[in-house]
């Protein structure tokens, strides 16, 4: 077999295993989702949130480009996410057009609740794997993750 065709095996190879991680964790969001009541991307709009806050609270803008997602849909579900107490939104004091996101305390207490179950899954999903070696993999991950985005930019564009 050539080079080229060892190359394409591999990557067709590889684009199936992240189509199955991906199918997998969205069953996983969706299972941590039904839990506290709400949907797969509220979910992970809380998760986005609660990563990147760093006490002072986020925008809906932040959070889009997290989930790469659109940030409309965002400023909709975090209107819904207040309303089940899960997040605040106020004002953000740099500029009043902005709002920062913040989680309540009842969406931390949830969260919290779900650190143990979280970390035997972590341990199972990567089990076999030490810190090493994921931080290896993360960074090869990262850097393919950009390459996709420059190579759906260039197709979208006509360049491929």
């Amino acid at each position: 077999m050539a080079e080229n065709e060892h190359l394409n095996r591999a990557a067709t190879d590889f684009i199936w295993n992240i189509v199955e991680i991906h199918s997998q964790l969205e069953g996983i969001h969706k299972s941590w989702a039904l839990r506290l009541g709400i949907s797969e991307p509220q979910w992970l709009i809380l998760m986005a949130i609660d990563e990147l806050d760093k006490g002072r609270g986020i925008s809906g803008v932040e959070v889009a480009n997290k989930l790469r997602i659109d940030p409309a849909f965002v400023t909709n579900q975090t209107k819904k996410l207040e309303q089940m107490e899960f997040l605040t939104r106020t004002t953000s004091p740099d500029d009043a057009r902005y709002l920062q996101i913040s989680l309540t305390q009842r969406a931390r207490a949830e969260i919290t609740t779900l650190s143990a179950t979280r970390d035997a899954l972590n341990s199972t999903m990567f089990g076999g794997l030490d810190q090493e070696s994921l931080d290896y993999l993360n960074k090869r991950l990262s850097s393919i993750a950009k390459n996709s985005r420059l190579a759906s930019q260039k197709l979208s564009i006509g360049l491929l």
